[in-house]
C-alpha cells in the first residue's frame, strides 16, 4: 500500500461489482457494497447466507473464472485461498479494477475503513490497511462521541448551503468556520432549530426579510 493513500467516497450506485469468495468475510463486504446500491455478483462454490437467499446478491455458483474480474467496476477477492485471491489479484491490475483483497493489504488497490454511521452523517476511520481491529475500535469511540443532533446540524448547514447558493450562486463562505461551533450545536441539542437556522444564515451571509425570504 502507498503511504499516503487518497481517500475517497465511491458513488457506487447502479454499478456492477464482483464478490469472489462465499464465506462470512465476503457476506459482510458484499453487504457493505449492497447497502450503497452496487449490483452485487457473488462467485463461489458455496456461500453462506445472506449470500445464498438476500434477492441483492446474484450467487453464481462456480469457481472463479480467470479473466472475469475485468466485466466489473470494483472488486472485492475474499476466499481465503491465496491462490484464488492471487489470480482475482492479477487479473484485477490486468484489466485496471480496483480490488480489495481480504486481509491482504499488499494486494489491495483499495481498502476499506472502519465507518462511524448516522444518517448523511458518516466518519471513516483507516489505517491504511496496517490495523482494521484499531480502526474498528476507534469507531466505536467515534459512535459514543456522536450523537442524533450531529446528523440534525448536518441537515441544518445542507439546507442552508442550498439557500447560500441559490442566492449567491456559490456554497463559499468564510462565515462556516465560525458558525459551526459547540453553541450551535447546543441550541440544536436544545431544539432551537429556527435560531441555529437563522444563526447560520448570518453567518454566511444570508439576510432575512421581514416576510422571512433570503436575500
Amino acid at each position: 500500500m502507498p503511504a499516503c493513500p487518497y481517500p475517497v467516497n465511491l458513488d457506487l450506485d447502479g454499478r456492477p461489482v464482483l464478490v469472489v469468495g462465499g464465506g462470512r468475510v465476503a457476506a459482510a463486504k458484499a453487504t457493505g457494497l449492497a447497502d450503497a446500491g452496487a449490483r452485487v455478483t457473488v462467485v463461489a462454490p458455496e456461500a453462506v447466507p445472506p449470500l445464498t437467499d438476500d434477492p441483492r446478491f446474484h450467487w453464481q455458483r462456480r469457481p472463479y473464472h480467470r479473466g472475469e474480474v475485468a466485466s466489473y467496476r470494483l472488486a472485492v477477492a475474499a476466499t481465503g485461498d491465496p491462490v484464488v485471491d492471487g489470480r482475482v489479484h492479477r487479473d484485477a491490475e490486468a484489466a485496471g479494477v480496483w480490488l480489495n483483497s481480504a486481509d491482504d493489504p499488499a494486494h489491495c488497490t483499495f481498502t476499506l475503513p472502519a465507518v462511524s454511521r448516522h444518517g448523511d452523517l458518516q466518519v471513516a476511520v483507516s489505517t491504511n490497511g496496517r490495523s482494521p481491529a484499531v480502526a474498528a475500535w476507534i469507531r466505536r469511540l467515534l459512535d459514543r462521541w456522536i450523537r442524533p443532533e450531529h446528523a440534525r446540524v448536518l441537515a441544518l448547514a445542507s439546507e442552508v448551503r442550498g439557500e447560500l447558493r441559490e442566492a449567491t450562486g456559490t456554497t463559499e463562505s468564510p462565515g462556516w468556520e465560525d458558525a459551526l461551533d459547540d453553541q450551535l450545536l447546543e441550541m440544536v441539542r436544545g431544539d432551537q432549530t429556527d435560531a441555529a437556522r437563522e444563526r447560520l444564515r448570518r453567518a454566511v451571509g444570508l439576510v432575512a426579510t421581514h416576510e422571512g425570504a433570503v436575500r
